[in-house]
């Protein structure tokens, strides 16, 4: 079962967050082979980025979706993965070329370095006018130096945007996608807010250097085959560590037959019955889950009828 456990270093400002991503990781691969299954590169990189936007999400406790996009100038187009507010989670990417064997973030995405990463926030209850915050930065470092690791960009993202300290180790193969994440949290105080150094920030600093460097340590194998019990008791067994009730991410896609129909909707009647003219149907494949929705003559018929029924009402395209 899919498993999340948060926790705390007692008498250090650090928490952690460990995610194991099993059955919904396994749903989200299974109904790709519908469309066509993605070179093992790519699904590597798609799990760890399932992993790392539900780590986000957990994180930051926001209501609404988080969505983690990388996109570039490689044969992967771009790569996105979700996580909402309770956790459910998908994933999609978009290949316009071959991937060559081995392949890491560069040879992907970045072979011109043209790439970026988006984190975007979505709230799920909208203010009016009320638009997603999105902060992006370049699959690279300070240095300009390509980055081969999402976990890197990541890391380098979080100090970035939003001064945090940050270390995350994520692997994923076909059977389970998983991640730790280990951050320093902000100290209070008008030194801290000034800037200055004192002998206790600089201990506290230490104290999350010592337990990045050993999260550090955790291997790809040790993260995909451990429990969550032995992988902290192996890497933190000489710290104070409280744990949280566990959580269960899940794989969960909002597509919906309503939503495909105001899409349709929004193409207009005359585009729609082309395709019908054309092909006797409409059929729209959803690429996160791979639902296929097929709408026929009747079926449009009824979808623009409801408008016409509906004098001065107005069509809406989500």
């Amino acid at each position: 079962m899919s498993e999340l456990h948060k926790f705390l270093f007692e008498g250090l400002p650090v928490r952690g967050i460990l995610v194991r991503l099993t059955e919904g990781w396994r749903e989200v691969l299974k109904r790709r082979e519908t469309v066509g299954a993605h070179p093992p590169e790519l699904r590597a990189l798609l799990g760890e980025m399932a992993a790392a936007a539900v780590l986000m999400q957990s994180n930051i406790k926001f209501n609404g979706a988080l969505v983690l996009q990388v996109f570039g100038d490689g044969p992967v187009k771009l790569a996105v993965a979700e996580a909402q507010h309770d956790l459910s989670f998908r994933a999609t990417a978009k290949l316009v070329g071959e991937v060559p064997e081995g392949a890491q973030l560069e040879a992907m995405l970045n072979v011109h370095g043209q790439g970026r990463c988006a984190i975007t926030l979505d709230p799920k209850d909208k203010f009016p006018g009320q638009q997603p915050y999105q902060g992006v930065v370049p699959l690279h470092g300070d240095q300009r130096e390509p980055l081969q690791k999402l976990s890197e960009v990541l890391e380098h993202y979080m100090l970035q945007s939003e001064q945090l300290d940050t270390k995350l180790v994520l692997a994923a193969n076909d059977e389970m996608a998983a991640g730790l994440l280990i951050q320093r949290l902000p100290l209070e105080g008008v030194g801290n807010l000034g800037g200055s150094k004192h002998e206790d920030d600089i201990g506290l600093s230490d104290a999350f250097n010592r337990i990045s460097m050993l999260a550090a340590t955790l291997t790809s194998e040790e993260l995909l085959t451990l429990d969550a019990d032995t992988v902290l008791r192996r890497l933190f067994w000489e710290e104070t560590v409280r744990r949280f009730e566990p959580l269960t991410p899940r794989f969960a896609c909002s597509c919906s037959r309503e939503r495909v129909g105001q899409m349709l909707k929004g193409l207009g009647v005359e585009e729609v019955n082309s395709v019908l003219a054309e092909r006797g149907n409409v059929e729209i494949g959803c690429e996160f889950c791979g639902l296929q929705y097929h709408f026929d003559a009747v079926d449009m018929g009824a979808l623009f009828a409801a408008d016409l029924a509906q004098p001065g009402g107005t069509e809406t395209v989500q």
